[in-house]
């Protein structure tokens, strides 16, 4: 198979070094690989320049969406493979699978994603696991084998989104102009989430912990808004609104700083997003 003008893989990185090599390690050389990084990470760049079939590319931390809509700027071939470092065991039947399901769907659809093993069945809807291959109304982001010319079609990613429910909203406006999203049941990943970032110590982590709770809700809310208008968002978001005060309250009576911290970071950012203030918040 020629796989060299057809898929290129494409390797979202934030302080991922020790993920994105480990990624790398079990592909052969026979894939064009672009590792995207928006972290700066002159290391990680030095220790993959030298391999003939990976191009590194440093951009300016806007989001794992802009990620991805610069990395579609650089691929040549018809899809790419869209992958978060910390999805586990990729090798070149699963990229070689992905590429046969392609062929067998005669390329009519935006994306195609795999069964995730392990993964919060509220948080990200599955499809019927008795089907191999099942429509869906959207795939996890974090492994996405993507259709290029639908892509630009769909004007790729919403950049508003820094992080959370980009995907949802990438797929949510596909199948409005018709595309095609399939889960493919057979073929399974591992996904070691909330990995890909390296924390150097507690305090970091923690800081980390904080700035998801905070994109989490901004996205949520402008995703709402977006798609069913501001009163149908401020209405969901209500008794969320209400709750987060109510625990605020109780948690700074019980001088229980970190609890109160959590719930001021999402009341902060349901705010901001109310507001219509743009994703301000990044990840250091």
């Amino acid at each position: 198979m020629e796989h060299e003008d057809k898929i290129t893989i494409v390797i979202i990185s934030h302080r991922s070094e020790e993920n994105v090599l480990r990624f790398i390690s079990g592909l052969t050389d026979k894939y064009n690989i672009l590792v995207i990084d928006n972290s700066g990470d002159e290391v990680l760049k030095k220790k993959v320049e030298h391999k003939t079939n990976v191009q590194f590319h440093s951009t300016e931390n806007q989001g794992y969406g802009a990620a991805i809509n610069f990395a579609n700027n650089l691929v040549n071939t018809n899809y790419f493979f869209v992958f978060n470092p910390d999805i586990l065991n990729i090798d070149d039947k699963f990229i070689d699978d992905f590429d046969i399901k392609a062929k067998y769907l005669n390329g009519d659809f935006l994306c195609i994603g795999p069964r995730f093993l392990n993964v919060n069945s509220k948080s990200h809807k599955q499809s019927d696991v008795n089907k191999k291959i099942a429509k869906i109304s959207a795939i996890n982001g974090a492994c996405m084998f993507i259709n290029k010319k639908y892509f630009n079609l769909l004007n790729g990613f919403d950049e508003n989104f820094f992080l959370f429910f980009e995907e949802n909203d990438f797929c949510k406006r596909g199948v409005k102009k018709g595309f095609k999203i399939y889960q493919i049941n057979e073929i399974e990943v591992t996904h070691k989430s909330g990995t890909s970032v390296k924390t150097n110590d507690d305090i970091q982590k923690k800081q980390l912990e904080y700035l998801r709770n905070w994109h989490f809700i901004w996205s949520k809310f402008y995703f709402k808004k977006k798609h069913h208008g501001f009163l149908f968002a401020l209405i969901f978001f209500l008794p969320i609104f209400i709750r987060t005060i109510l625990r605020i309250i109780i948690y700074s009576i019980k001088k229980n700083n970190e609890k109160k911290k959590k719930f001021t970071v999402r009341l902060d950012a349901l705010i901001s997003s109310l507001r219509g203030e743009k994703s301000k918040k990044r990840i250091i």
